[in-house]
């Protein structure tokens, strides 16, 4: 399984994508793509930093074949130009799937049982927008890209998950000392004219995202 070790800040939080906070954070590449993907791979990589307050997270995508349609929260903003990130803080706990479309749109769940029962996860809530409100997105496309752009088109999008929205649902984090989480991070473009599914941690066979069993491992600088 992968492994990305989340490097403490250096003490200033990041404010954008191009913030030189991000100088200490290393790359996670999101390259490995599900063979139901078209041709277009695009080249992505995905970085964490963390201050004990919060997690941040960045996305550079190089691509083409952009599209973002879907504009607000809780939109299904995975049939755009997409990245995701999922992590699971505890083990004994659920797992969060942040997708946020380059536009900046964002759907945020919290699956406590990723079994689909009757076409639905088995246990699972979305979260209300007077938390979902705290995360804090930057991105340099628009909040709508239509017509599709055929590219090449690099974006980023950087946002920011504050522990306190995390340890609503999953109680108090403790230090960074020993924390160790699992998750991953993805591209996708489900409904765009060249859909791909791009992964840091491979997901095997079944194209599905919503495999915590497969999750990589996040560590914790001390």
């Amino acid at each position: 399984m992968a492994e990305y070790l989340i490097r403490r800040g250096a003490g200033t939080a990041p404010r954008n994508w191009n913030d030189a906070a991000w100088a200490r954070a290393g790359l996670a590449e999101v390259d490995k793509f599900h063979p139901r993907s078209s041709e277009h791979h695009p080249s992505v990589t995905a970085s964490a930093l963390d201050d004990n307050e919060a997690l941040y997270v960045r996305f550079h995508v190089s691509d083409r074949f952009v599209r973002c349609v879907h504009v607000g929260y809780q939109q299904p903003v995975c049939r755009d130009s997409c990245v995701e990130f999922f992590v699971k803080p505890k083990p004994d706990k659920g797992y969060f799937n942040f997708e946020l479309s380059c536009g900046g749109s964002m759907l945020l769940w919290y699956v406590t049982d990723h079994r689909i029962v009757d076409g639905r996860f088995a246990k699972s809530e979305e979260v209300p927008p007077e938390l979902g409100q705290a995360v804090h997105v930057v991105h340099s496309m628009p909040q709508r890209v239509d017509p599709e752009q055929p590219g090449p088109v690099d974006w980023d999008i950087q946002f920011t998950v504050p522990n306190s929205l995390l340890e609503h649902y999953v109680g108090q984090l403790g230090g960074p000392r020993g924390r160790q989480w699992t998750g991953n991070f993805y591209k996708c473009g489900d409904e765009t004219s060249h859909p791909h599914w791009g992964m840091w941690s491979a997901v095997g066979e079944t194209l599905n995202f919503h495999q915590p069993e497969r999750f990589g491992t996040f560590r914790f600088e001390a």
